[in-house]
């Protein structure tokens, strides 16, 4: 089991929001393994002291790439790269992650590899089609 990301949000009330990932995928059972043992943990030690819910959950289909192991796990899946400022006239690519060299994501698109500084890139996610 990994921790992938925590968020602390305020939406219209507070969520501490726990994301885990496993090879194979994560399970109910495993969120919910995790919630307890984790909201048990919290309660004794009390970091928080504002009122909020807790969420654990996978990150889901679209999951954002954060982590060279990520992206490496993903080598070959179909990504969007969303930059801070246009490349080639767009802010978001789509294509095939062929993996990371030399600190740039590289990507296939439409049969042209493409190479986008990772310092550029304000958001990598999985790319859903449906």
């Amino acid at each position: 089991m990994e921790l992938v990301d925590v968020e602390f949000i305020k939406e219209r009330d507070w969520y501490l929001r726990v994301y885990l990932d496993k090879d194979g995928g994560v399970e109910l059972d495993d969120c919910q393994t995790v919630s307890e043992q984790l909201e048990k943990k919290l309660d004794e030690i009390d970091p928080i002291k504002e009122s909020y819910y807790l969420e654990v959950s996978s990150p889901g289909l679209d999951r954002a790439l954060r982590k060279e192991r990520d992206f490496v796990r993903h080598i070959g899946d179909k990504v969007e790269v969303s930059t801070f400022a246009p490349i080639n006239g767009q802010k978001s690519l789509v294509g095939t992650l062929k993996g990371l060299q030399n600190g740039d994501i590289e990507l296939d698109i439409d049969g042209t590899v493409m190479h986008v500084p990772i310092e550029k890139a304000s958001q990598v996610r999985l790319h859903i089609e449906f």
